[in-house]
């Protein structure tokens, strides 16, 4: 897809009045959300109010579920994603997705990151690709002299962390993470959580996360999302802001009766 400028280059992804259906089940309500670039963005908010849902939108992932519609409009650098042109394939390059379980191919470790970049025509020097992307994701001092073992051999953290690294290597501009940490021990949560800071250099993060210590520790801005209360029960957005205001002062009294574990 052509990479065009923003109308505002603050922003990588802006979501307007944006609705996700399941066949004739609305899932999502009128989003609107701006994503700012190189910032790490958590989406939070109970069970069932459509988080993961409104994070695979941003790549167009939940096409991938027969029935799917949307209504309204996801602008990645100013070009609508669900415009009629644009291949979602291409879209999920540019905007790449680690999901809730480490999902490692069964093939090596060199192979895990070289799979993608090969199919996506990529010219250059391989064995330099796959340290480049190990070392962005903190992970090529514990395997570099074993790059030609089973991902699948490796611990949950670091099977997370390649598939990051897998993530990287086609040199996507924005990374989804849907509960990236949910399956891991606390070091190894720490461990992704200190790799997101170190990647808003170069990349956008979204992460949806049911870990209110997480997102308070991890991101830059905070989305909550809620049940609305119409006989849809679709999920809806009730407030985005600072993190350190969601967490502090947040306006909206159902934000701090979830951030505060009084409810979710």
């Amino acid at each position: 897809m052509a990479q065009p400028v923003s109308s505002n280059g603050k922003y990588v992804l802006e979501v307007k009045n944006l609705s996700v259906f399941y066949g004739d089940f609305e899932a999502v309500t009128n989003v609107n959300l701006n994503i700012e670039r190189n910032k790490i963005t958590a989406i939070i908010g109970p069970s069932g109010c459509g988080k993961s849902t409104l994070l695979r939108a941003l790549n167009r992932m939940n096409e991938l579920v027969p029935g799917t519609g949307v209504s309204g409009e996801v602008l990645f650098n100013g070009q609508n994603l669900y415009a009629s042109h644009v291949d979602p394939v291409e879209v999920r390059y540019r905007i790449g997705m680690v999901f809730q379980k480490p999902n490692p191919f069964p093939k090596s470790i060199y192979e895990n990151i070289a799979w993608g970049a090969r199919i996506h025509g990529y010219k250059g020097n391989m064995d330099e690709l796959v340290e480049f992307s190990l070392r962005q994701a903190a992970l090529w001092e514990e395997v570099k002299d074993k790059l030609d073992q089973s991902g699948l051999a490796l611990s949950g953290g670091q099977q997370q962390r390649l598939c990051i690294a897998r993530a990287l290597a086609v040199q996507p501009q924005v990374i989804l993470m849907d509960e990236p940490a949910s399956s891991l021990d606390p070091l190894a949560t720490l461990k992704i959580e200190e790799l997101m800071h170190e990647l808003k250099k170069n990349y956008t993060i979204v992460i949806v996360t049911h870990n209110m210590q997480q997102a308070a520790r991890a991101s830059d801005y905070t989305a909550m999302m809620m049940l609305n209360g119409g006989e849809t029960r679709s999920g809806t957005m009730i407030e985005f802001n600072q993190t350190s205001i969601i967490f502090t002062r947040p306006k909206d009294k159902r934000t701090e009766g979830y951030v505060t574990g009084r409810f979710g």
